[in-house]
């Protein structure tokens, strides 16, 4: 198959790891996102996510064809939606479409974005990010989060998990980082200590057989900001993350990273 490109369409369309409606949802794209199709079913395609490589299966309806040119197009400046939940498109027919923080504006400009010939008005200020120049806001935009349901592949404030807490918020501030914590954790540069961490470093956490199964974000080096049941602030020491509901620890310690 020649290769072929496509865009998200749709707020928000579910990747699931099987071409079936009953399959596990991985991950989630949003508005913009631009993919490489992999293979294709009558219903189903399967995509190469072009921000961080995700791959998975969507619903071809919730996909628009792009050109490889468009596809190919450096990612050096992007237009976002910001950390707001107030942020509406209006298409040319006068319809709405309501768009989740951190999702992307394509071919952004005048106020306008463009999915293929279709045009849409942008009614709010995009957040423009410059991917070589990233900006150190990651604290702010942590905690539009707060309180945003835990969702196993979610990507957005009505449900999120862990990993993808982390990478829409370091998106926003102009770092790309990959989609699930173990990932991550190989991105970066290690601190070597907890006292040493600052605001904005990432802690990530292991489980009994040493692999790497959660992360957050550090507000200090003794408070972190995660995704556990909601996005949630939880003291942190060496021994990991303390749940004053619980009154247990919930998540051993095992690296931190800074990406600023």
């Amino acid at each position: 198959m020649e290769p072929l490109y496509a865009i998200c369409r749709v707020s928000i369309a579910p990747v699931r790891s099987e071409p079936s409606d009953r399959a596990e949802i991985v991950s989630q794209l949003l508005f913009g996102d631009y993919v490489q199709i992999l293979e294709k079913t009558e219903k189903w395609f399967s995509i190469q996510s072009a921000f961080d490589g995700y791959q998975g299966w969507v619903d071809f309806r919730q996909l628009a064809y792009i050109s490889e040119g468009l596809f190919q197009e450096p990612e050096g400046v992007d237009y976002l939606t910001p950390p707001n939940i107030q942020n509406q498109l209006t298409a040319e027919d006068g319809s709405k479409y309501y768009l989740a923080a951190s999702s992307s504006l394509p071919v952004y400009k005048d106020g306008f974005c463009y999915l293929g010939t279709q045009r849409f008005e942008v009614n709010f200020q995009p957040l423009m990010v410059n991917y070589g120049q990233p900006q150190n806001n990651i604290v702010e935009h942590a905690n539009f989060y707060l309180n945003a349901p835990y969702l196993w592949g979610g990507r957005t404030s009505f449900g999120i998990d862990c990993s993808g807490f982390v990478q829409a918020v370091f998106k926003m501030s102009g770092i790309k980082l990959q989609r699930d914590a173990s990932q991550q954790a190989l991105q970066g540069t290690t601190v070597d200590f907890l006292p040493s961490a600052q605001a904005g470093d990432v802690a990530f956490f292991d489980n009994e057989e040493g692999r790497i199964t959660h992360v957050g974000i550090l507000l200090s080096s003794k408070e972190i900001i995660h995704s556990s049941a909601k996005v949630r602030i939880d003291p942190i020491d060496d021994e990991g993350i303390f749940n004053k509901e619980l009154n247990r620890y919930t998540h051993k310690l095992r690296i931190i990273k800074r990406f600023m």
